[in-house]
């Protein structure tokens, strides 16, 4: 059998800021001292008179790129996702309420961050950028993905949050892949229950699959990638189709893309809901795979919510 392939989604990132850079003559890169880590540095060795480092200063960089979007560059800015929280009343006042074209990056997302402990895991940057007006939110599940999600947010118009990782993940997706903003991406289909996952934990959903069968309960996967705008039409097929939910991320279960799911069905699709996520506590330091089970964000934690959903049907 062969073996998967993995990379981080920050690698999918950097690399396809060089591609895209490449195609593009009107994309710049900005990184606050992190370009390193970000990945950024592989456009800046490429482009170094089209990349600006801004220092530890997380509101100058969302400046500059507000400042270069309005000369009608295509501004990729990118730090830590903790940090870019640092210039969230930038982001708001000056990308956000003007829609300006600033693609925000934020990578070392979540608790699989792992090692580097509680200060540098953003379980909480979902909810602040969903929250904004106008502002796209936009998880990647692989690196494939995620350099799919780069170029169309070179054709999208508007501001955006792209949450990358620190850590590899395996690659799920071939080059012939089509990222679509707002359209979720069904990976597996069954009636039982729908389980709509982003980021690391699609790879968990799909594990959950082979323990659900074993209780004949057939789950239908989706990637939701886009957790803003929401891909509302496949939720309310969904709900009609499984009846009930369970949303999988690795971020608060407060404001992230549960709380968004939820939303949506206590409006037009009512349905019940299991949420597995980070029940609203910080993180620690530790490998991913340690954490994940401590803090219930396994195929195992995924599988045993999937049967209390569909028990609520």
């Amino acid at each position: 059998m062969a073996e998967v392939k993995k990379e981080a989604t920050r690698e999918g990132y950097g690399k396809a800021l060089v591609e895209l850079g490449r195609a593009n003559k009107d994309v710049v890169v900005l990184d606050a001292d992190l370009n390193d880590s970000t990945k950024s540095d592989y456009f800046r060795a490429a482009f170094p008179d089209r990349f600006f480092n801004a220092g530890i200063a997380e509101q100058d960089m969302i400046g500059m790129a507000a400042g270069l979007s309005v000369c009608g560059k295509i501004p990729y800015a990118s730090t830590f996702a903790i940090f870019s929280e640092r210039a969230i009343e930038f982001t708001r006042n000056i990308v956000a309420r003007n829609k300006l074209n600033v693609k925000i990056a934020g990578s070392h997302a979540g608790i699989h961050t792992g090692e580097d402990g509680k200060s540098a895991q953003a379980i909480e940057d979902i909810a602040f950028y969903r929250a904004l007006p106008n502002m796209a939110v936009i998880q990647p599940c692989d690196s494939v993905e995620t350099r799919k999600a780069v170029f169309a947010l070179a054709e999208y118009r508007g501001p955006s949050y792209m949450r990358l990782l620190r850590n590899p993940l395996p690659i799920i997706h071939g080059d012939g892949y089509r990222f679509r903003v707002g359209k979720g991406e069904v990976l597996a289909e069954g009636g039982d229950v729908a389980i709509i996952a982003t980021g690391t934990m699609v790879h968990e959903a799909l594990a959950s699959i082979e323990l659900l069968k074993k209780e004949e309960i057939a789950a239908t996967v989706v990637n939701m990638h886009t957790i803003k705008p929401l891909d509302t039409e496949l939720i309310r097929k969904l709900a009609e189709k499984a009846g009930c939910f369970v949303t999988a991320e690795d971020h608060n279960v407060i404001g992230g893309l549960g709380g968004a799911v939820a939303e949506l069905c206590a409006k037009e699709c009512p349905a019940p809901i299991e949420m597995v996520g980070v029940q609203d506590r910080f993180g620690e330091s530790g490998k991913p795979a340690e954490l994940y089970e401590k803090y219930g964000l396994t195929a195992k934690h995924i599988a045993e919510a999937a049967r209390k959903a569909a028990k609520r049907r």
